[in-house]
């Protein structure tokens, strides 16, 4: 496929050196995420897209380091159309008009077809774009390469549903995996084994924790004994994934959850 890989320029604590967006050229130029609006970002797509218009932006989830660039993309090519699965409540924050992508629609992107593939779990809405005959899949955040993806349990995030798309793109069996963030991802099947086996092991640390205190826990009292040294900025993130947890637990009936806190079952 031609991609072309246009930076977000938006480094930051949970973006690290920032959004990785692609464009994907031929007779269909099609972006995949939006990034956040940055005039560098606007002017990189421009100049990757070589003279030719955007016609359309594909977006993996409503998180404003993918969606909230849209605006600014529009107003640049007024034109272009702006695609994704519909997020109750979130996706009128950005001022574009939506076109509506589900779960196995077939979008159009350069001179090919990519398949959408929803992969909830980090976000209700998101979604991958895998183009079957290179096998590429477009990964958003479901992996990032080095690092593991934060759950946000309370802005509809599903620690169940991430496992359970993991092995969704495992299925796929792509041969090129271009994440939103970080390097390229070159054995997605090792890093899914490495996640999978670091939500087992934070799911006994917590357990293990609630059996240490002898007392319930709200999620920030855990990540101050589970993420020892973690940086400030960082510890939101953390109660997020550690509420996943704990909600996915609550459903197996290992833990109660009590305004707030949340206990051992007897």
């Amino acid at each position: 496929m031609n991609v072309t890989l246009v930076p977000g320029f938006n480094p930051g604590p949970y973006t690290g050196t920032g959004n990785n967006t692609y464009l994907i050229g031929g007779e269909v130029p099609a972006l995949i995420d939006a990034a956040t609006g940055s005039p560098q970002h606007v002017d990189g797509v421009d100049d990757a897209l070589g003279g030719q218009p955007l016609s359309r932006v594909l977006v993996t989830h409503g998180h404003s380091d993918h969606a909230s660039g849209s605006p600014a993309l529009a107003a640049r090519w007024p034109d272009a159309e702006f695609m994704k699965m519909p997020w109750s409540g979130r996706d009128k924050q950005y001022a574009v008009p939506w076109r509506p992508l589900h779960d196995q629609d077939r979008v159009d992107a350069g001179d090919w077809t990519l398949k959408v593939v929803h992969t909830p779990g980090h976000a209700p809405d998101h979604l991958c774009f895998f183009e079957e005959d290179s096998r590429t899949l477009f990964s958003g955040d479901l992996v990032i390469q080095g690092q593991t993806v934060v759950i946000p349990s309370s802005l509809g995030g599903s620690l169940v549903s991430y496992l359970d798309s993991l092995e969704t793109i495992r299925d796929l069996d792509p041969l090129r995996v271009l994440p939103a963030h970080g390097l390229e991802i070159t054995d997605l099947d090792a890093l899914i084994d490495e996640y999978v086996d670091h939500r087992k092991q934070r799911e006994a640390e917590i357990l293990a924790a609630l059996a240490s205190s002898g007392s319930a826990q709200t999620p920030e009292q855990l990540v101050d004994q589970i993420y020892v040294g973690l940086p400030v900025p960082l510890k939101g993130a953390a109660s997020e994934t550690v509420l996943s947890h704990l909600v996915k637990l609550r459903d197996e009936g290992g833990v109660f959850d009590q305004d707030g806190s949340w206990g051992l079952v007897p």
